[in-house]
C-alpha cells in the first residue's frame, strides 16, 4: 500500500508543478486531491531501550541520541468526500547517532543514515467554519534506512545496519483557505516506533563482535507550509463544471 502511494504521491506532485501553469482552471475549493509543500521541525524522544554487548547486558552504561531536525517535505491527499481523506507525508532526511554515557557525557558520533520515513492516515475534515478547516488523522509510519556508515566512529566499528521502523501515527492539523485552491496549512504528527542498530566487529568500549542496541525514536512533526487544491480531471481537460462533495 505504501509502494503505491509513494507512486500517486510522486505522480501527483509533477502534476501539481504543472497546476501553477493553469491554476485559474484547476484550482478548486472542493478538489479531489490537494498537494502541501511544507517546513518541518522534527523531533525525536530518544530512549536506549536496551544495549548488548555480545552476550553481556551494558544497558544504562551507554545511550543513543539523535540530533532534531529542520527537513522540507510534502503530503499528497485525496478526498473521497468533503470529510474524508488519505494522506500520504513523505521526505527525506540525514541523521546521526551520538554516544554518550550513562551519566550523560558525550562519547562521540557512532553513526549515520538516511531515512525514507512515510506516513500515511486516514483523516476526518471538519466543516462548516467558514475559511478554517481543521482536521484529525491517524494511520501509520514507516521508516527505511540506507546508506548508513559508522560515522566519525567512535566504537572503531566496521560495519553498522539500521532495522527498519514501524509503528501507529495520530495528526491534528488545520487549512486555511486563500482563495482559488489555495492554503495555508499547519500540522503536528506523533509516532511511536523504534529501530535496532547494530555495530560490528569494533574495538571501543571493547572488542567486541556486534554491539546491539533497541532504541526508541518516537518523533513528533511539526509543520507548515503552503497548499493547492484540485480536481485531477481539470489537469487534463476532462469535466469543467462539479457537484460539491457530499
Amino acid at each position: 500500500m505504501i509502494r503505491r502511494l509513494a507512486t500517486s504521491f510522486a505522480l501527483a506532485a509533477g502534476i501539481a508543478l504543472a497546476a501553477g501553469a493553469t491554476a485559474a482552471q484547476a484550482g478548486s475549493e472542493n478538489g479531489n486531491f490537494m498537494v502541501r509543500l511544507q517546513g518541518t521541525y522534527l523531533s525525536t524522544s530518544d530512549n536506549t531501550k536496551s544495549l548488548f554487548l555480545d552476550n553481556a547486558d551494558v544497558t544504562g552504561a551507554y545511550k543513543g541520541e539523535t540530533p532534531n531536525l529542520v527537513l522540507p517535505t510534502a503530503t499528497l491527499t485525496y478526498f473521497f468526500n468533503k470529510n474524508f481523506a488519505a494522506e500520504l507525508f513523505c521526505c527525506f532526511a540525514k541523521t546521526d547517532v551520538d554516544i554518550f554515557t550513562g551519566a550523560g557525557a558525550k562519547v562521540g558520533n557512532a553513526a549515520e543514515t538516511w531515512m525514507f520515513p512515510p506516513i500515511v492516515t486516514l483523516q476526518y475534515h471538519f466543516t462548516g467554519l467558514g475559511a478554517i478547516k481543521p482536521y484529525v488523522g491517524a494511520g501509520v509510519q514507516y521508516i527505511h534506512y540506507f546508506s548508513s556508515k559508522t560515522g566519525d566512529n567512535v566504537l572503531n566499528a566496521q560495519g553498522v545496519k539500521f532495522g527498519d521502523s514501524f509503528g501507529p501515527a495520530i495528526q491534528a492539523g488545520f487549512d486555511m483557505s486563500l482563495g482559488g485552491g489555495w492554503y495555508l496549512n499547519a500540522d503536528v504528527k506523533k509516532s511511536w516506533l523504534d529501530t535496532k542498530i547494530t555495530w560490528s566487529n569494533g574495538t571501543v568500549p571493547a572488542a567486541f563482535n556486534t554491539l546491539t542496541a533497541k532504541h526508541d525514536l518516537d518523533p513528533v512533526t511539526i509543520s507548515v507550509g503552503v497548499g493547492y487544491r484540485f480536481n485531477l480531471e481539470d489537469l487534463f481537460g476532462g469535466r469543467r463544471s462539479y457537484e460539491p462533495m457530499k
